[in-house]
């Protein structure tokens, strides 16, 4: 009688020691999982940063020429600023909806802002013509080009993150844990989805 209830017990224990060692690597999957979107948000987050940082020379640039223009070169101040602030709101916290939300609303504002910048920068020639101006533009063309890098790379780490979260059974341990989904860095305008335009 004895002798059954050690094999049941040693059987129990070793199921429960099968159990805790699947759920262990579950959860590290998962870890692994947050911790691949987070670091890919970190690299959208470094190009935004970039864009953020050639937007005060190229609107000193165009100040000059754009004397008549001030609302607008105001609005891509003040697009900048927004972005910044909802960018190290995000980066403090990436899996935080709200966040995201914010960032995407600020960097699609930011966008629509230097698209008008572009348009009205389209009917001075003089400015169109400066090397300096020139050389910002082509600086801002290759960041947007490597934010769309950026941001696909991160989307691809959100879907490995969701799908891992979502399947059975790594479901439960997501839940049990507090694994939220995280959202896509979707482009939500059309004006941002064009991208600003740059023809010099």
């Amino acid at each position: 009688m004895g002798s059954i209830f050690l094999v049941v017990f040693g059987i129990i224990l070793v199921v429960l020691l099968v159990l805790a060692v699947t759920v262990v690597g579950m959860y590290n999957g998962l870890v692994t999982l947050r911790n691949a979107f987070r670091n890919a948000f970190a690299q959208v987050d470094v190009q935004l940063k970039r864009r953020h940082d050639l937007i005060p020379n190229l609107v000193e640039t165009a100040k000059g020429y754009l004397a008549h223009e001030s609302g607008t070169l105001t609005a891509v101040i003040e697009a900048r600023a927004k972005a910044t602030q909802a960018n190290v709101r995000f980066a403090g916290n990436p899996g935080d909806p709200a966040a995201m939300r914010d960032v995407l609303q600020a960097e699609s504002g930011l966008s629509g802002a230097l698209g008008r910048l572009m348009v009205v920068s389209e009917n001075y020639p003089q400015l169109k013509a400066d090397a300096q101006m020139r050389a910002l533009m082509e600086e801002l063309t290759s960041t947007e080009n490597r934010i769309a890098f950026a941001r696909q790379a991160y989307n691809d780490a959100v879907l490995a993150y969701n799908n891992g979260r979502e399947t059975f059974p790594q479901v439960f341990v997501a839940n049990t844990f507090g694994f939220v989904p995280a959202d896509f860095f979707k482009v939500e305008s059309e004006a941002e989805r064009a991208a600003p335009s740059v023809k010099f």
